[in-house]
């Protein structure tokens, strides 16, 4: 729903001064990450400044009202550096605003959308819980109406920046006795609701910087006006629109990351001698270098076409889902074997705390895991082919 997309100059422009801010202030940032719970707030406010926060969401709603493929070539660059950075507002710009979007009604919008497009409100998707990760229709936090209000009471988990957001957007059956996708309700909860705790955050394989945690439900009142939409039922349909665009920048994600795990396999291959001669010299480092490149070359062509398709289809982004399942199981498992790769080439240099590769290859671990697993989108893909 772009409707103030930006022109190709001034948007070539943009993208030159989000290029500048990841080469001279993100990239040499990169080492304050390693042990903290989340983005500082001194790098939070250079995202803030640069309009991430805003990219998906309409110019009338105070956001930059980039298209799909504008959206994607930004992620490309901004990925280029670690993938914290992108985690800060990810969440915001795809899983929190696209369901307000599409399915939330007007004064919704205007209650919310502006915030999150100028990054002071951060926004937490609230799906996941301890019986429903891949299958999204085992939630069983529940939202009882009460008049003119829901409570609601559960827990969710692996849920990324909830204890830094300002507003939630939760998933709840609505309806007792109903089973999977069906009878599940979309809510906005502000953050400071009585009744929500969150967990201490989570200790993970990587990403550090990047917070998740466990969120916490206990009769949590509501009223009526927090349901998306204002229909019950269709939250599924609602998480669906989000997760989709989240998706494809996920795999824009894996893009980003492999052309700087690249770089720095090419360019330590080039430095490094051994036996008298530079490894980029050795036939078997060679065919490394070229593998991760024609992969990688892969995986952008396929982000870029689906992201031209994305913007094509408007509403209609049913007729593309295995197209968008596609790029997320390529490009994640393609970054991987990149990751792999580079430290490999890196030698015992690669397996090193504090060096690039090695904090990237276990960043990159969580993209084949989060936002569908692999097998997940190969079951989505099949299942689409079928139909």
């Amino acid at each position: 729903m772009p409707d103030g997309v930006v022109e190709d100059e001034a948007f070539a422009e943009y993208l030159g001064n989000i290029r500048r801010l990841v080469r001279d202030r993100l990239i040499p940032a990169e080492s304050r990450l390693e042990g903290e719970e989340t983005l500082p707030e001194d790098l939070t406010d250079l995202l803030r400044r640069a309009g991430l926060f805003g990219i998906s969401i309409p110019t009338r709603y105070g956001g930059l009202g980039l298209s799909m493929e504008q959206q994607v070539r930004v992620m490309m660059e901004v990925t280029y550096a670690s993938a914290v950075f992108r985690s800060r507002f990810s969440t915001t710009i795809g899983l929190g605003s696209q369901p307000i979007l599409y399915n939330g009604t007007e004064a919704q919008r205007r209650e919310w959308l502006p915030r999150m497009a100028s990054g002071e409100a951060t926004a937490a998707f609230c799906l996941t819980e301890p019986e429903a990760g891949s299958d999204a229709g085992g939630v069983r936090t529940r939202a009882r109406r009460e008049g003119a209000e829901f409570v609601l009471d559960g827990s969710k988990r692996y849920i990324t920046n909830a204890r830094q957001a300002q507003v939630l957007i939760v998933m709840a059956r609505t309806e007792e006795g109903s089973r999977g996708a069906g009878g599940i309700s979309a809510f906005i909860v502000p953050r400071e609701t009585p009744g929500i705790t969150m967990g201490p955050a989570d200790r993970k394989m990587g990403q550090d910087g990047s917070a998740t945690s466990e969120v916490y439900f206990d009769g949590v009142r509501v009223p009526e006006t927090a349901l998306i939409g204002g229909r019950e039922g269709s939250g599924f349909k609602t998480a669906m629109r989000g997760i989709n665009h989240a998706r494809l920048h996920v795999a824009t994600t894996c893009v980003g990351q492999a052309q700087r795990l690249l770089d720095e396999a090419l360019s330590y291959s080039r430095q490094r001698k051994q036996f008298g001669q530079a490894l980029a010299e050795f036939q078997l480092v060679q065919a490394q270098l070229a593998d991760s490149r024609a992969e990688l070359l892969a995986a952008r062509s396929m982000v870029l076409e689906t992201a031209r398709a994305f913007d094509v289809a408007g509403e209609a982004q049913g007729e593309i889902i295995a197209d968008i399942a596609c790029c997320k199981l390529f490009a994640s498992e393609m970054v991987g074997r990149v990751a792999d790769r580079a430290v490999q080439i890196h030698g015992g240099a690669g397996y090193m705390r504090g060096s690039v590769v090695e904090q990237f290859f276990r960043d990159v671990r969580l993209l084949r895991i989060f936002e569908g697993a692999s097998d997940i989108q190969r079951l989505l893909i099949a299942k689409e082919m079928v139909r």
